[in-house]
């Protein structure tokens, strides 16, 4: 049910749309670092001036504050008003996988265990008495209970799927990124400094990411969303 929920909250939730009556806001809350994100742009689509970490979404066709990605999964954009909801909406869906696996494990478990499969014996090809391992017994376990066993092996691979992007998602918000702004980082760098290629080795010559203020600004800014870039400076 809280799955559910999230995942409602995220489908539906407006991710942070730009018009005409919220434009001069949203350019207020970051600053421009003139990398990836330069002043006085405007979308060639929306025709309105873009805000810093803001991108024009071709699937949903309006221009998005803090885009993160478009998700065919909630058929929404993730973005600042939504990626709290989305986040919880990832880690309660990787549990509930996560859940299922374990509790069909268990089940196997303890109908091996209730019925000495483990001790019986079986015949090979070759007519001899052999006694049962782990190969044959999934095997008998595959061939009895195909359903389970199948249902099994799906929400082991799904669990470790959704545990990966979980891990991902949560690595972006710690260090206060996007998809977008991770997938095109150091390649906004290098477009932008041609000749970063010279420089000495040993000065860094990748993007550097101005909008991370620490584990629990970055994860405040999230979940308790963003003001004006003037008021955290004074803060």
């Amino acid at each position: 049910m809280i799955n559910l929920v999230f995942f409602t909250l995220t489908c539906f939730t407006n991710p942070g749309t730009i018009t005409k009556t919220n434009e001069l806001l949203f350019l207020q809350v970051y600053e421009f670092d003139d990398v990836m994100f330069a002043k006085n742009m405007s979308c060639s689509t929306c025709g309105l001036k873009k805000p810093a970490r803001s991108k024009h979404c071709s699937v949903c066709n309006h221009c998005v504050h803090r885009f993160d990605h478009h998700c065919v999964w909630v058929n929404n954009c993730i973005g600042a008003w939504n990626t709290r909801y989305f986040l919880i909406y990832l880690l309660t869906l990787s549990a509930s996988a996560a859940t299922m696996a374990v509790l069909s494990a268990a089940f196997l478990v303890r109908l091996v265990m209730v019925s000495d499969l483990y001790q019986k014996m079986y015949i090979d090809d070759f007519g001899q008495f052999q006694v049962m391992d782990t190969v044959f017994l999934i095997q008998y376990l595959f061939l009895t209970f195909p359903r389970i066993v199948f249902l099994l092996g799906f929400v082991m691979v799904l669990s470790l799927l959704l545990g990966g992007y979980l891990c991902f998602a949560v690595y972006l918000a710690a260090t206060n990124q996007t998809t977008n702004e991770w997938f095109k980082g150091d390649w906004a760098w290098y477009q932008h400094c041609p000749l970063v290629a010279r420089r000495s080795s040993a000065e860094s010559q990748s993007y550097q990411n101005i909008y991370s203020h620490g584990l629990w600004s970055n994860l405040q800014e999230i979940f308790l969303l963003a003001g004006p870039c003037y008021e955290r400076k004074r803060k």
